[in-house]
């Protein structure tokens, strides 16, 4: 008897040595908490080409570790259109993140379901109709010191809960008592 292919989740920033890896590795702890790791492939990839074969930044490593996460060895890519078509939910960072990776998913026969991850953040700020969805960034802690690392891995935990919801929604699983 085979197995049924595993939902596929890819998390996006723009050079995938931050953000997304750090979501990643946040997002596949809380699925192997809930005993879903097997259910679920968890990557991540960037808008941009620049940071190709770059390790995670430095600064997310230590952090992450310090809160007690795993960081696997991790190679920067680009997201291509493939993974576009093969993944089933696509959590972009930034607006501009889910707007390029709209773009290049027009024109394909499937294409994942493209969500910002701050819409899972509960404390993130509601859109009324017609605002600006830039509010819904998560913080790029590229450009500051340490302390933004720590804000970013707070933002990405907080949404980590309701997008692991979601994926136990999508794969008919209750959650655990």
């Amino acid at each position: 008897m085979s197995t049924p292919d595993p939902y596929r989740v890819l998390v996006v920033c723009t050079g995938n040595i931050c953000r997304s890896p750090m979501g990643e590795v946040v997002l596949r702890e809380r699925l192997r908490e809930a005993g879903l790791d097997d259910a679920v492939e968890v990557a991540s990839g960037g808008v941009s080409d620049e940071e190709r074969g770059n390790p995670i930044d430095p600064r997310a490593h230590s952090v992450l570790v310090e809160r007690g996460y795993d960081p696997h060895v991790h190679s920067a890519h680009r997201v291509e259109e493939e993974e576009l078509a093969a993944y089933d939910l696509v959590l972009a960072m930034t607006t501009e993140h889910a707007r390029v990776l709209r773009r290049r998913a027009r024109g394909l026969d499937r294409a994942a379901e493209i969500r910002l991850w701050r819409e899972f953040d509960a404390t993130a700020p509601r859109l009324a109709d017609g605002a600006a969805e830039h509010h819904l960034d998560v913080p790029d802690p590229w450009y500051g010191g340490r302390e933004g690392f720590y804000d970013t891995l707070e933002v990405v935990e907080r949404g980590a809960e309701s997008v692991l919801a979601l994926v136990r929604e999508r794969l008919g699983v209750s959650p655990q008592p």
